[in-house]
């Protein structure tokens, strides 16, 4: 039985202030629907991540509006309505263009709960002018997630020259030496650029989590459950 491989943490909302995400990486397009099946029961709303095109396409609610799918970040809203008060105070900052599948998964975690992020795509440091054109717009925000890969210098660039908190994502984008993210990781990790704070590689969604605590997103300023 399906519903035998699944259990729901209901409760999570009222422990972290967070829904329970699905991560649907490795998971049955049956495991997943048994899930929809009873969040749609419950009345409850879900964010779905690592949500492929061929697991939304088999899925039986992909035909209708209950599912709204981003094949970029490849996350999912079921049952969703967008919160009346929307926020600010997020940036979503990549060095290039092929890590804004990773930042696009930040941007749909936070849009999920309310959060309007404010994005600069495409700014790595082999043309630092392109950062620095916007250093004065990014002093403006709290919060700073920084998605790079490659040598992944990017992260602790930023940190060196904003005051709000800085959230370095590596990235698995990057040739050989770059080890699928790891030398991106590592490098955040070794970073002097003090406070910075850094992710697993290509968490995008852990980005935005961290992000939502670090403003004081608390429960009351949720979407109902």
């Amino acid at each position: 039985m399906i519903e035998e491989e699944i259990t729901l943490d209901l409760h999570r909302a009222g422990r972290l202030g967070f829904d329970e995400a699905i991560f649907c990486e490795a998971k049955r397009v049956e495991q997943i629907q048994a899930i929809i099946d009873a969040a749609g029961q419950d009345s409850r709303s879900l964010l779905l991540t690592r949500l492929t095109e061929d697991q939304f396409q088999a899925l039986t609610t992909c035909g209708d509006d209950q599912l709204d799918y981003d094949p970029v970040s490849r996350t999912g809203f079921y049952a969703w309505n967008s919160p009346e008060t929307t926020l600010s105070g997020v940036a979503v900052v990549t060095a290039g263009s092929s890590d804004v599948p990773v930042a696009r998964e930040a941007i749909r975690t936070l849009t999920y709960y309310g959060v309007a992020a404010e994005h600069v795509f495409d700014v790595g440091v082999a043309g630092l002018w392109r950062l620095m054109r916007n250093v004065d717009t990014l002093r403006g925000f709290s919060v700073v997630i920084v998605v790079a890969g490659m040598d992944g210098a990017l992260p602790s660039v930023v940190a060196g020259l904003l005051p709000g908190l800085v959230i370095a994502v590596p990235t698995s984008v990057g040739y050989g030496a770059a080890r699928n993210g790891e030398t991106a990781l590592h490098a955040a990790l070794a970073s002097c650029a003090p406070g910075l704070l850094v992710t697993n590689i290509d968490n995008g969604y852990g980005a935005a989590c961290a992000a939502l605590r670090a403003i004081g997103l608390t429960r009351s300023r949720l979407p109902a459950s």
